[in-house]
This record gives C-alpha cells, sequence and structure tokens, in this order.
C-alpha cells in the first residue's frame, strides 16, 4: 500500500472515499464500509455521485470465496489527463499522461532556462497546444498542469524565489501565467522535489522517507517524510549545493557566495575544473562522456566529487534517518556514486546506515515529468477538492 498521509478534514466524505480506493487502501464498498465505519447504504450513494461525474468506475469483480463476488472499484482514468513540464537549466521536456501515469505524447527542446520565463513558458504553451490533439484530447480533457524547475520554489505562490541559476525567474508567477492560458489549477516545485516524489511514487511506496540528490548543472535534494515531500517553511528545503566546505574558500558558486558544495563538485564546476585544466569541456552530458571513456582526470574529478556530496549526505542521513537515498543528475554514474558510497559510509553513524539503500535513479530523463504528475494527481484529487467539484 502506498505511503500518504491521512487527508485532513471529513473521513467519510465522498472524496475521502476516492481517496481510500486511490491510494489502494480500500478496493470494495464492504472495505470502504470497514474503514469509514459508514453504513452500506451511505456508501453506495457515495459511490454512485463518484461514478455519475466520472471519478469512479468497476474494474473487475474479486475472486469469490462463495457468495456474490464483490466488484473492485478504481480511480476511472477516462476523467481526463495531466499535462507537465520538466524546465532544466539546459532543456526542457513538455508531456501529456493520462491519470495512471501512462505517458500519451512529450516533447523535448533544448532550451536554456536563463533566456528568462517568457521564452521558456511560451515554449511550453506551444508544446501543450501541440501534445494535446498528438495524444486524442481537447484542452477541456486537462484536470492540471505540473512544472518542476531547477530553483527553490514558494509552492503555494507558484513562483521561485532568488534562484541561483534561473536569471530573470526570481518572483516570477509561473502558476498564475499558465493559468491564464489554460484555465487549469497549475503547480510548480522543485525539480528535485519532483524526482524524489517520481522515485518513491512508482518504485518506493512503502518507504515513507526518501532522499533524492540531483547532481547535474548544480546539486540539490528532495526529501520526502512521511510519504509527503518536504519543503521546509518556504520552499528552501533540500538546498544541499549551497551547504559551506570549509576546505575551499576561494571557490565562487553562482549564488555569489563562496565554498559552496556546488561551487566545486556540480557538473558546471567539474566541467570548468577539466576546461581550465587543457580539456575543454562545455556541460555536464560531456563531462560524463569523458568520463566513461576513461580520461583519467575526469574521472579522479567524479570521484573525489562524490567523496565532497557524501560528506554532506552522512549529516543529512543521520539527521533524516532514510530508508532509499537516490543519486540522480547528469553525475550519477559508477565513480561519483562509488564516492559517494565510500564517504557515506564512513562519515555517517552505522546506526544510520544499516537499513540504508544507495541506489541511482530508475525513472532517470522521467522523474521529474513522473513526479509533477503524481503532484497533479495529490492536489486535483485530495479529498476536499473532489468534495467541493461534487457540490
Amino acid at each position: 500500500m502506498p505511503i500518504r498521509a491521512r487527508p485532513v478534514g471529513n473521513q467519510s466524505s465522498a472524496g475521502h472515499l476516492l481517496w481510500l480506493v486511490r491510494t489502494g487502501r480500500a478496493r470494495t464498498r464492504a472495505e470502504l464500509q470497514t474503514y469509514t465505519g459508514l453504513s452500506r447504504s451511505t456508501v453506495t450513494q457515495r459511490i454512485d455521485a463518484l461514478r455519475a461525474a466520472g471519478y469512479l468506475r468497476a474494474s473487475g469483480v474479486e475472486g469469490s470465496t462463495g457468495g456474490r463476488p464483490a466488484e473492485l472499484l478504481e480511480l476511472d482514468t477516462g476523467h481526463g489527463v495531466v499535462m507537465v513540464a520538466d524546465l532544466g537549466a539546459n532543456h526542457a521536456w513538455a508531456a501529456v499522461l493520462n491519470l495512471n501515469g501512462q505517458l500519451l505524447a512529450e516533447e523535448h527542446e533544448l532550451i536554456k532556462i536563463g533566456v528568462g520565463p517568457e521564452a521558456v513558458l511560451g515554449w511550453v504553451d506551444a508544446a501543450f497546444a501541440r501534445l494535446l490533439p498528438k495524444a486524442g484530447c481537447e484542452p477541456t480533457q486537462v484536470r492540471g498542469i505540473g512544472v518542476g524547475v531547477p530553483g527553490p520554489v514558494e509552492f503555494e505562490a507558484g513562483m521561485v524565489t532568488q534562484p541561483p541559476i534561473m536569471p530573470g525567474w526570481d518572483g516570477y508567477p509561473i502558476a498564475e501565467r499558465l493559468r491564464t492560458t489554460w484555465n487549469r489549477p497549475v503547480y510548480v516545485d522543485n525539480d528535485a522535489n519532483l524526482m524524489a516524489l517520481g522515485e518513491q511514487t512508482l518504485h518506493y511506496p512503502d518507504c515513507p522517507t526518501l532522499v533524492l540528490v540531483k547532481v547535474a548543472t548544480g546539486i540539490g535534494a528532495g526529501v520526502i517524510v512521511d510519504g509527503q515531500v518536504y519543503r521546509g517553511i518556504d520552499g528552501g528545503a533540500g538546498d544541499i549545493g549551497h551547504i559551506r566546505l570549509h576546505d575551499y574558500p576561494q571557490a565562487r558558486c553562482q549564488c555569489g557566495l563562496y565554498g559552496c558544495l556546488a561551487a566545486v563538485a556540480s557538473g558546471l564546476a567539474l566541467a570548468q575544473h577539466l576546461t581550465a585544466s587543457g580539456t575543454p569541456t562545455s556541460s555536464g552530458a560531456e563531462l560524463v562522456e569523458r568520463i566513461r571513456s576513461g580520461h583519467t582526470e575526469a574521472v579522479h574529478l567524479a570521484r573525489t566529487a562524490g567523496k565532497l556530496v557524501g560528506e554532506v549526505l552522512a549529516t543529512v542521513v543521520c539527521l533524516l534517518n532514510p530508508g532509499v537515498l537516490v543519486i540522480a543528475g547528469d553525475l550519477a554514474e559508477l565513480h561519483f556514486v562509488t564516492g559517494v558510497r565510500e564517504m557515506l559510509y564512513q562519515s555517517a553513524l552505522p546506526r544510520s546506515t544499516r537499513r540504508l539503500e544507495v541506489t541511482t535513479s530508475q525513472l532517470g530523463d522521467r522523474a521529474v515529468l513522473a513526479g509533477a504528475h503524481a503532484m497533479v494527481i495529490e492536489q486535483v484529487y485530495a479529498p476536499e477538492t473532489v468534495d467541493a467539484a461534487l457540490a
């Protein structure tokens, strides 16, 4: 059963019944009665309302042990679709998915986040408009839009605040901008948060506490606690790329400060170091190509960077005691991950790592899209939202 914090509010409403079905806690009317304590007639009445509105459908019958087989219920994937976008430092993805997360259509573009919100979101609008007919859908079928960006996000406001690698985006109303175009709910979050949510939802649903570290142009972490994204007071949680390393006081970070982890261990920092030493390397992706080809200095840089990240993660692991630590991004390859493991297990308390699984991303390039989809589903199909729609 996927771990998701129990919603607050009316625990016997139609929206709550849908949440029980959607999260796998109950699949039949009898199970819904058991969970809620409601009468059979009340459960039937609320199921009928959900089915009439297109939220629920029958998915067959339970294996009979004598008597009439119980009808199985599930979220009706025909109720609509979700549009999602992954805006990276140097690329953008847009996609349309059904409610189960099945990819219906997608598009990719090499576009730098630094060209500004108007250009990037203009591409997103145009991509969504092209993708909907490819997916066989109308705009009216869209239930929500999810967007991942490489910077700290004020979730409720749907905007980034003081993003180090997103010039021109500080305070820009991303959610409002897309909402104006599409007249649909829009949710925006940091890309590492969404990667963590995507991995947890699809591959580690029984793990209540998970940390994902993305090492690409910058370094960031997504934290799942009790099955929910932990964002901090204003979206700044997980920004481990700006933890200071005392041994590197001269390393200037993109944030303007010195000694940040990202200034010495990110893909951008390693590419710049390799370029300065005589091997021109323009990006983290090109750096990884050199590592995989066995370039001696690139391999050494990756292993050293992994150790530095592992040293910081030792503190994170001792603080949060997660069950899974996922390494993702351009640098999630053998030499870097080996460095992380080496320093992590050397520095962290054995008590904190004895049940820890350290692994790499299973979703790869699709992690942000998967997380953005999960974010939209959790928001749009929250009990209170469904109850308001039914009312």
